[in-house]
């Protein structure tokens, strides 16, 4: 099987290649300064995320979901 290094886009073997899924040790190295300099990131969720997902507190969303499936008489309706 082939794979595409992600550093230098040359086509490389996947199956026996002990620096997969980079073509050598020196694409591994590169990607790995990418990432100590600071260059990769893993974003962080915002602070409107973090407002949303407060623990003990069901979403909008969640809630409207359980209204629906509730009768007139807030018991769960029979089909």
């Amino acid at each position: 099987m082939k794979a595409i290094c992600p550093i230098c886009q040359k086509e490389t073997e996947w199956e026996g290649n002990r620096y997969r899924p980079f073509c050598s040790e020196r694409c591994k190295l590169a990607d790995l300064g990418r990432w100590a300099s600071g260059e990769y990131r893993i974003a962080a969720p915002s602070e409107e995320d973090e407002e949303k997902e407060t623990p003990g507190q069901p979403d909008e969303e969640a809630l409207s979901d359980e209204d629906s499936k509730k009768g007139k008489n807030g018991n769960p309706s029979s089909f």
